[in-house]
């Protein structure tokens, strides 16, 4: 619909277009239903891809490459994020959910990078270990102590390397 609507077809227009009126809608409640098949993945994922494919000079460019140009990160990245800040906001009670529905933090005295290392929950069916409960608690484990110990979900999110510092 951009695409077809949009006569002025400026970076910084179609951007702004795209994180407000397609991005949201892409990335509604992800931590609640997150895909975890590959398939699902590349589905969402084809999304960005056709929107990037929109400017003349980076059409032909590989599609890590235009997300560098644009400034964007792959909506994979941006879930993974999401999830994190989620766990931030239960560990540090910025919600209404109590953070021991989902978690239990580790008594193990002997931690390696931060005190607030969550444990993983056994289970019996494949399924469990997509749930949140369980996706998350690896990415958080690795975390740094200052990430954990931040006051702001800012200055969190600057610790997690595996993501690029704009969004």
């Amino acid at each position: 619909m951009m695409q077809r609507t949009v006569i002025y077809k400026k970076k910084v227009i179609l951007l702004s277009l795209y994180k407000t009126l397609v991005r949201p809608l892409v990335e509604y409640c992800t931590v609640a239903w997150s895909p975890y098949y590959q398939k699902d993945k590349i589905l969402l994922e084809r999304i960005q891809h056709h929107f990037t494919r929109m400017f003349p000079e980076l059409k032909f460019l590989p599609y890590e490459e235009r997300l560098v140009k644009l400034g964007l990160w792959t909506l994979e990245e941006r879930r993974n994020r999401a999830d994190l800040i989620e766990v931030f906001k239960l560990v540090k009670g910025l919600v209404n959910n109590p953070f021991d529905i989902f978690f239990e933090k580790s008594t193990n005295s002997h931690l390696r990078t931060h005190s607030w290392k969550l444990n993983k929950s056994r289970f019996h069916m494949d399924l469990r270990k997509y749930f949140f409960s369980v996706r998350v608690v690896d990415r958080w484990n690795k975390l740094p102590q200052e990430a954990t110990d931040s006051t702001s979900v800012d200055v969190q999110m600057s610790f997690f390397t595996d993501v690029p510092a704009f969004y």
